[in-house]
């Protein structure tokens, strides 16, 4: 594991510094926007603006990197990013923080897309699972993280704003400097959503609707505790708490995977998220049911995302597997997309737990409609169905195709090898 790390730290750390920037802001803008009189619908706008522009890089970044290169994208990108995060403080107006957060996502998504290619580039079929979960613990800690350094400044001033631009300015130091090998970027077109939904009905209608609730918890999680009085240093360990819980079930939930009928367990994390939004419904402003609330809610929000991935590619040939990748992104992100501004306007209509009675109903509906899709579809075999390997939902198309592919051959080599007598 060591030797695998040895090659790729400097990304990987690079990638921790840049969450840590990217996570800070997330939860700056439901603090910043609650201090200066913001709705929850503008705020709503303005979260879902971010996803428009995350959108629309994981189609257009490849693109600008085939053109320009690697190191010319990825360097404008920082640069747009870090001059972004600091211009948050300059015009403090819904209409201005929407078109930064257009182009905040923008940057962000194609930054992912060119590291990703750099991170599958440096791994081998061998090592490719271990990197791709280093990848994405590093990602995971790195918003959490950035919730404790919220702590060290006032969100009403300018300086957590620019800590937050420092630490992605000087996240392209490691990376830049150290990675010397240019891969190719082949990123597959996206599987048309009438196809994928033929292929997969629950995977398409459950990514969606789980990408409304991954951008309500990551965007309006913050915005609900401003609104219910929780002090800054109580929503950073609120927000912290929505991801926390990732890290502790994504093994559990990614063994489960792999020993029963998907379904089953997609219909039983939604379940418990569910129910863990209904809790925190009536937790009120209790804070430690809250964080308990948040920690199971957002917990089973990650590896939901990676069981949709799984349970997809179970119904697809290899070949088709990278186009559903593809297509699978686009649909989580038309989800994020949406879920904020329901979220928001729920919020504006009944008060701050809109934001639970939102979740609660979208994993509700994911739970519904996975029990009834086990009867209009058999169970595939557990010896055709892929492994499962953890993605999270801030993944460009790059790591969620490369974790595909990584899947597929991991349960191919398991086949084989039952075959073998």
């Amino acid at each position: 594991m060591f030797q695998v790390m040895a090659g790729v730290w400097a990304l990987l750390l690079g990638i921790v510094l840049i969450m840590l920037g990217n996570g800070m802001h997330f939860t700056l803008i439901g603090l910043r926007g609650g201090l200066e009189g913001f709705s929850s619908t503008e705020l709503a706008i303005v979260t879902s603006g971010y996803f428009v522009g995350f959108l629309s890089g994981a189609r257009y970044a490849p693109v600008l990197i085939r053109r320009v290169g690697h190191v010319r994208v990825f360097a404008a990108l920082g640069s747009f990013m870090s001059a972004g995060l600091i211009a948050f403080t300059l015009v403090v107006e819904p209409w201005s923080w929407t078109i930064l957060r257009v182009l905040l996502g923008f940057c962000m998504s194609g930054i992912y897309v060119a590291a990703e290619s750099w991170l599958n580039n440096a791994a081998t079929n061998q090592t490719r699972g271990k990197v791709l979960s280093a990848y994405m613990i590093c990602q995971t800690l790195g918003i959490i993280g950035a919730q404790g350094l919220l702590t060290l400044g006032d969100a009403a001033t300018s300086a957590l704003f620019i800590g937050a631009s420092i630490l992605v300015s000087i996240s392209f130091a490691p990376i830049l400097l150290s990675i010397s090998p240019v891969p190719a970027v082949e990123v597959a077109r996206p599987m048309s959503l009438r196809k994928l939904f033929s292929s997969s009905p629950l995977g398409t209608v459950g990514i969606f609707l789980l990408g409304s609730v991954y951008a309500t918890q990551a965007g309006m999680g913050a915005v609900y505790g401003t609104q219910i009085g929780l002090t800054a240093a109580q929503i950073a360990l609120f927000v912290a708490m929505l991801f926390a819980g990732a890290l502790v079930l994504q093994y559990p939930i990614g063994w489960l995977s792999d020993q029963i009928d998907r379904r089953k367990l997609i219909f039983g994390a939604a379940l418990m998220g569910g129910t863990a939004c209904l809790a925190g419904w009536l937790a009120g402003g209790g804070l430690g049911a809250l964080l308990a609330a948040a920690f199971f809610a957002g917990g089973v929000t990650t590896p939901l995302y990676a069981l949709f991935l799984a349970y997809t590619n179970d119904y697809l040939d290899a070949a088709d597997m990278p186009a559903a990748s593809g297509g699978l992104v686009f649909t989580f992100g038309l989800g994020a997309i949406v879920g904020p501004l329901a979220t928001g306007w729920a919020m504006e209509s009944i008060g701050p737990q809109g934001f639970w009675m939102v979740l609660a109903a979208t994993f509700g509906a994911i739970a519904l409609y996975a029990l009834y899709r086990m009867g209009r579809r058999a169970a595939a075999p557990a010896a055709e169905t892929e492994s499962y390997l953890g993605v999270v939902p801030t993944s460009s198309p790059v790591a969620v195709q490369a974790a595909g592919e990584w899947a597929a051959e991991q349960a191919d080599a398991g086949r084989e090898e039952e075959a073998t007598p």
